[in-house]
């Protein structure tokens, strides 16, 4: 039997969820558009093991969504689960942001595209077959109205993310599906946690660091007046 805790702080969206064998059994979330991490993520976590019945000693593994996504997001989800591993002596299992953000889509055919927001016209994004076999890989991509053109052209393209509102202003086609609203949630890692565990495809838990995919650059404060 495989217990695992799965944490997704890569968006705004503070989500982590106990799974059995791959089987969600609970999710806790704060699906608002404020960063809660700090305040709510091991508050989640203690719940999650209350009202479940488990011991921390039950947990089997920790699965953490690596990125892309908010550094500072990241950062929080990474550090809890890594201490989570080492104070428990178990693996540390990472996951795709974006890749758990397409098992949302529920598509029978043609492409789904995970997308989460970045700065002014660029989003991080993906290309997956609606069976989820990856297509494009990850990158950082400024959007334009030809974006993902040769994939419209051949079948229906489900987006999906944060990135999704900037995008339908700029691409008008038929075969473009915008699924709005969505942010990466724990509760699609539990089944892709539960198939790396099972092939002990895990990371070190000592040098394991989240994809940021472009390096984080800081704001310069404002001078004050």
């Amino acid at each position: 039997m495989a217990l695992i805790l799965s944490i997704e702080t890569a968006t705004t969206n503070c989500s982590v969820s106990l799974s059995k064998e791959g089987e969600t059994l609970l999710l806790k979330e704060d699906y608002n558009t404020n960063y809660s991490h700090a305040e709510r993520l091991h508050v989640f976590i203690d719940e999650i093991l209350k009202e479940t019945k488990t011991e921390r000693s039950q947990l089997d593994a920790i699965a953490v969504s690596k990125g892309p996504g908010s550094y500072t997001g990241l950062r929080i989800g990474v550090s809890a689960a890594k201490g989570l591993c080492f104070a428990l002596n178990i693996p540390l299992i990472s996951i795709s942001t974006l890749e758990a953000l397409a098992h949302q889509v529920d598509a029978k055919n043609g492409y789904v595209v995970p997308m989460l927001d970045a700065r002014r016209m660029e989003v991080y994004s993906a290309i997956f077959s609606s069976s989820f076999d990856l297509e494009r890989k990850i990158e950082a991509q400024i959007l334009d109205e030809n974006s993902f053109l040769d994939y419209l052209k051949l079948q229906k393209v489900h987006f999906i993310g944060n990135g999704v509102e900037k995008t339908k202003e700029l691409i008008q086609h038929e075969n473009a599906v915008f699924i709005e609203g969505k942010l990466p949630s724990a509760e699609q890692m539990s089944v892709l946690a539960y198939n790396k565990y099972k092939k002990n495809d895990i990371e070190d838990v000592a040098y394991f660091e989240p994809y940021y995919l472009k390096d984080f650059v800081a704001l310069k404060p404002k001078p004050k007046h």
